[in-house]
C-alpha cells in the first residue's frame, strides 16, 4: 500500500469512524469489510438481514463480519425515526410518510438517514448502484456542505518515483467525475472544495491552479473569461486559499514557464491542486495522465456534501473498497475538525 494510504489507514485506526456499506452481500464489498474490521480501520455498519450476510459470509469465508453492526430495513419499528426524518426533510417537495416509510427502506437512502440521524459517518456504494443512485439519495438526505451548493470529483494523483511536480509526489485534480461544464460560480466552489480534499486526505499544502489555454490575458475569450472570475469568487469565499489563474498547464507545472509567463505569482510553476474548466478537460487529463504517465488515480473523491458519500465504480475490486472507505473515514475525521 501506498506511503499515503498507510498514514491514512493510521489515522482512521486512531479516530474509528461508522461507515455504512449498503450492498451488504455483494462480495467484493464484504471481503473489503472484513478486512477493514480485521485491521481495526473502522466500523462497518452493513444494511441487510442479518441471517442472508451471515450466510454469504460463510460462503466466502469470512470471519470477522460478526463484529459488524446490521441494520434491517425490513425492521418496521426500527425504521420508523428513519421514516419521520426523511419525511421531515422531503415533505416540502410532496413526499408523504408514507412513501417515506417505502423510501426508507431503500439500502442507499437508509445509509444516508443513518449519518444524518446521528448514527454513522459516512457511506461507501456503488459496487452494484449506479453513480445517479448513489448521488441522488446524498442530495436529498444530507444535501451540501454550507457555502457550497456543487458536488465534484476530485482524483489524487500519486505520481511515478522521480516526477517533480506536486508536493511528496501528489497532486490533485478536480472536477473529473461529476459537473459537465460548471459556470464561474460552480468552479469556484470546486476550486474551495479540492483545496479542503487536498489539505485533508493528500497531506499536502495546496496551491490551486485555475487551468485555462491562456494565462494572464495571453488569449481572449468567453471560456477564459470563466476561469478569470472563477478565481475571484475563490479568492472571496476563502480568502486564505493559496490561488492563481488563468493559468496554462505549463506554466502551474513547471517553475522556468510559470516565471516567464505569470511572473510574481506564488503559485505557477508550484502547483500540486489543478482545477479544470469543465469535466471534459479533468476526465481526459487525469487518465492521461494515469495511462501514459503511469500515475495512480486515487478517487473519485466525492467533495462538497455535508457528509462524506463515495461512489465506487461497478468495476471496483476489493482493493478500491477497501482505499475507498479509508479516505471516506478521514473526510468524516477533518469534518468533525472543521
Amino acid at each position: 500500500m501506498e506511503p499515503l494510504f498507510e498514514e491514512l489507514r493510521a489515522k482512521a485506526a486512531g479516530c474509528r469512524q461508522r461507515i455504512v456499506l449498503p450492498e451488504s452481500c455483494e462480495p467484493r464489498t464484504m471481503r473489503a469489510a472484513d478486512r477493514l474490521v480485521a485491521d481495526g480501520v473502522c466500523d462497518i455498519i452493513l444494511i441487510g438481514d442479518r441471517g442472508a450476510i451471515a450466510a454469504k459470509a460463510a460462503e466466502l469465508g469470512l470471519t470477522h463480519l460478526d463484529g459488524c453492526t446490521v441494520v434491517n430495513p425490513a425492521d418496521a419499528e426500527a425504521m420508523e425515526p428513519y421514516a419521520e426524518l426523511l419525511y421531515e426533510l422531503r415533505k416540502s417537495k410532496g413526499m408523504t410518510l408514507d412513501e417515506a416509510r417505502k423510501k426508507a427502506q431503500d439500502p442507499l437512502y437508509l445509509g444516508c438517514l443513518l449519518i444524518k440521524h446521528g448514527d454513522a459517518d459516512g457511506q461507501v456504494a456503488g459496487a452494484a448502484n449506479t453513480t445517479g443512485n448513489v448521488l441522488r439519495a446524498a442530495f436529498q438526505v444530507l444535501k451540501t456542505a454550507p457555502g457550497i451548493k456543487v458536488v465534484s470529483g476530485a482524483f489524487i494523483m500519486i505520481l511515478p518515483e522521480g516526477v517533480p511536480y506536486g508536493e511528496r509526489g501528489i497532486m490533485v485534480m478536480a472536477d473529473c467525475a461529476v459537473l459537465p461544464n460548471p459556470n464561474a460560480e460552480e468552479l469556484a466552489q470546486i476550486a474551495v472544495s479540492a483545496e479542503r480534499t487536498a489539505r485533508d486526505l493528500a497531506g499536502i499544502d495546496p496551491k490551486v491552479a485555475m487551468l485555462s489555454f491562456s494565462t494572464k490575458g495571453s488569449a481572449r475569450h468567453e471560456n477564459v473569461d470563466k476561469v478569470v472570475e472563477a478565481t475571484r469568487l475563490a479568492r472571496e469565499m476563502n480568502p486564505d486559499m493559496k490561488i492563481d489563474g488563468e493559468l496554462q498547464a505549463d506554466a502551474a507545472l513547471v517553475p522556468s514557464v510559470g516565471a516567464s509567463k505569470a511572473p510574481g505569482s506564488e503559485i505557477a510553476g508550484h502547483a500540486n491542486v489543478l482545477v479544470f474548466p469543465d469535466l471534459g478537460v479533468g476526465n481526459i487529463a487525469y487518465k492521461l495522465v494515469q495511462r501514459l504517465g503511469g500515475a495512480t488515480a486515487v478517487g473519485p473523491v466525492l467533495q462538497g456534501l455535508a457528509a462524506p458519500v463515495n461512489d465506487l465504480s461497478r468495476g471496483c475490486n476489493e482493493e478500491d473498497i477497501y482505499k475507498t472507505v479509508i479516505l471516506t473515514c478521514n473526510q468524516a475525521i477533518a469534518g468533525q475538525r472543521h
